[in-house]
C-alpha cells in the first residue's frame, strides 16, 4: 500500500474540476475499488497498490490538462479518459483544432472568424510587436486578449498586462466618484468582458489577485520594464506621442505586445497628434513589427454595425 498526494493549484476551481459533490472523483474511485481517493479542499490523497495509484495519478493529470484547456471537467470526460488502454504510457488531451485559439470559460472554442482576424493571429505568432488597426466591432481587442490568454495557458509568458488610456486619453480621473479602481473600471470593462469569456471566474480572480493578469491605465506603465509578459495596449488612437513611445519602450525580454486602435475614433484635442497614427508612420518599415488592418467586412457584431460603419465612411468621404 502506497500513498500519493496531489495539491491542486489555487487557480483551479474545485467545483469545475472535482464536480458537484465531488462526482468526478467518485467516478474515478469506482473504477479502482481496491484504492481510496480522499478529497479535502484542494488536496487529493490517493492510497492503494502501486499500479493503481500510478494509473489514478495519470488520469488526474490528464483531467487537469483537460481543465486547463476547456475550463471544466464533466463525468463524461472522466469516463473517456478512464477507458484509455492501461498500457498506454503517454496520455494526451485531444489536439486542438488548427483554427482554435483557446477554449473559453464554458468550453466554447474561440477562433478567428474573418480573413483579417486570421492574419492578426498569424502576425502575433510571427512578431513580438503587432499593430491591429480597424473600426469598432472587428474583433481586434477580443482576438488580442485570446492570444494573450493562450500564451499564459501555454506558459509562454508569466503574466498578461492590459492597458489603455483612461477617460478619452486625458486620464483626469479626479472628478469621478469612488476610489481609483472604481474610477478606472468602466473604461476597462471591454477587457474584463473578454477575459470573463475566456477564463473561469475563480481562476480569473486568482490571476488578478496575484497580478498574473494586470489591467491598469496607461499612466501606470511609466518607468517599468515588462519581462516575460504579453502586453496589450487597447484604444491606442487616444494615446499621445509621448505615451505611445513610453509604452513601446517598456517591452522586455521574452515579451509580446499587441497595440489595437481605431484611427477614426480619436478623442484627443484637435491640436494633439495621435500616438497611434504617429507610430504607424515612424515604424512602418521596421523589421520585426507586424501590422494588420481590419475593415468593415470584419465586423462580427450585429449586421447593422457594418452598415453604420459604411454609412459613416461614405459621409466622411463626401466631406
Amino acid at each position: 500500500m502506497i500513498e500519493k498526494i496531489i495539491i491542486l493549484e489555487d487557480a483551479v476551481s474545485l467545483l469545475d474540476f472535482l464536480g458537484a459533490e465531488n462526482n468526478n472523483i467518485r467516478e474515478i474511485a469506482q473504477a479502482f475499488p481496491q484504492s481510496k481517493i480522499i478529497s479535502r479542499g484542494n488536496e487529493l490523497r490517493i492510497k492503494g497498490n502501486a499500479a493503481e495509484v500510478m494509473r489514478i495519478n495519470e488520469v488526474i493529470n490528464l483531467l487537469l490538462a483537460h481543465y486547463n484547456k476547456y475550463g471544466k471537467v464533466t463525468t463524461d470526460n472522466v469516463q473517456t479518459y478512464l477507458k484509455q488502454e492501461v498500457h498506454e504510457t503517454t496520455f494526451t488531451v485531444d489536439s486542438m483544432p488548427e483554427d482554435v485559439i483557446i477554449y473559453g470559460a464554458r468550453g466554447v472554442p474561440i477562433k478567428p472568424r474573418t480573413t483579417n482576424q486570421k492574419k492578426l493571429v498569424e502576425a502575433v505568432f510571427k512578431h513580438d510587436l503587432v499593430f491591429a488597426v480597424g473600426p469598432a466591432g472587428t474583433g481586434k481587442t477580443y482576438i488580442a486578449v485570446a492570444m494573450a490568454v493562450r500564451a499564459l495557458k501555454n506558459k509562454q509568458v508569466k503574466k498578461i498586462i492590459v492597458t489603455r488610456p483612461a477617460v478619452e486619453a486625458g486620464e483626469s480621473l479626479g472628478f469621478l466618484p469612488g476610489d481609483l479602481k472604481e474610477k478606472i473600471d468602466p473604461y476597462l470593462r471591454p477587457i474584463y468582458d473578454a477575459l470573463e469569456d475566456m477564463i473561469p471566474s475563480e481562476k480569473l480572480k486568482f490571476y488578478q489577485e496575484k497580478n498574473i493578469i494586470e489591467i491598469a491605465p496607461l499612466a501606470f506603465m511609466r518607468g517599468r520594464t515588462l519581462h516575460h509578459a504579453f502586453v496589450l495596449l487597447d484604444e491606442a488612437q487616444n494615446t499621445t506621442s509621448m505615451q505611445m513611445k513610453m509604452l513601446l519602450t517598456r517591452l522586455g525580454t521574452n515579451s509580446k505586445m499587441i497595440v489595437t486602435g481605431d484611427k477614426t475614433q480619436i478623442d484627443l484635442p484637435r491640436n494633439q497628434k495621435s500616438g497611434l497614427v504617429e507610430a504607424l508612420s515612424i515604424l512602418k518599415n521596421m523589421e520585426g513589427m507586424g501590422l494588420v488592418e481590419l475593415e468593415g467586412k470584419d465586423v462580427v457584431r450585429h449586421r447593422l454595425v457594418k452598415q453604420i460603419i459604411a454609412a459613416y465612411d461614405k459621409h466622411e468621404g463626401e466631406k
